[in-house]
């Protein structure tokens, strides 16, 4: 089947196992995609500084991932008993920004990949809406079967977002220029790169337990329970879902 350039999104697979190389070489230029300034981004149990910063995803960009992961593991079937609520993370944020920079069609570095899971996706010619960037990560579901199968080609990326105490994400998205995408080159491509701490995707085990919904949370949380999630300290302001 052929595809015009224009039009052209991939995922790549996500290993759980150390990456193997790919024919990837550095782009000859890149440029920052939505390097917006924002203040007091909350990540974890702590906050960023509040000085101004230049990042290489906007705060808007930032929210819609993170409340679509949630909404993902809120809805996963059959249920989760230990789903934890994802937060964002500033570290992991850094990680992604650091490798996207380099604008290569592959994952990365090798030194974080040891304890780091990482999606990534890309499309062709100019950058459209975040969310579409990640929907066939979650289209795989379509091919999984709990507790660990796949009836399709690929399946990891979303059983890494799925994966129940894998609870941290940082992404970042940047354009590139004369970028090798599998053999050929792209003159303008979008690469988003996410990644997740703590790691998922451990070969043979499944990605969360089934169950009532919260009924297998960690102690840390103390039973608190948010739009199906364990969710300490956060509330249902947290997630206006539609």
């Amino acid at each position: 089947m052929h595809y015009h350039p224009e039009s052209l999104f991939f995922a790549a697979l996500l290993w759980a196992m150390p990456c193997m190389r790919a024919d990837a070489m550095p782009a000859n230029a890149s440029e920052v995609l939505h390097g917006l300034e924002w203040t007091g981004l909350v990540t974890g149990n702590s906050s960023v500084p509040h000085s101004r910063r230049k990042r290489y995803i906007s705060r808007s960009d930032m929210n819609a991932l993170l409340e679509y992961h949630n909404r993902v593991r809120s809805q996963v079937f059959p249920p989760a008993a230990n789903m934890e609520y994802m937060v964002w993370d500033e570290r992991l944020a850094k990680t992604a920004d650091a490798w996207a920079a380099r604008c290569i069609w592959d994952h990365g570095p090798h030194h974080i990949m040891r304890h780091t899971g990482q999606n990534l996706s890309i499309n062709s010619g100019g950058y459209r809406s975040i969310i579409e960037m990640v929907r066939a990560w979650h289209d795989e579901r379509q091919s999984f079967s709990y507790p660990n199968r796949c009836n399709g080609a690929i399946c990891s990326h979303y059983t890494q977002m799925v994966w129940a105490n894998t609870n941290r994400i940082g992404c970042a998205v940047n354009r590139c220029s004369n970028m090798h995408v599998f053999g050929s080159i792209w003159k303008q491509a979008v690469l988003l790169v996410c990644n997740y701490s703590i790691k998922g995707n451990w070969v043979g085990e499944p990605p969360y337990k089934t169950g009532k919904p919260c009924s297998a949370c960690p102690s840390s949380y103390g039973g608190a329970c948010t739009k199906n999630q364990c969710a300490k300290g956060h509330s249902r302001k947290h997630n206006r879902w539609t």
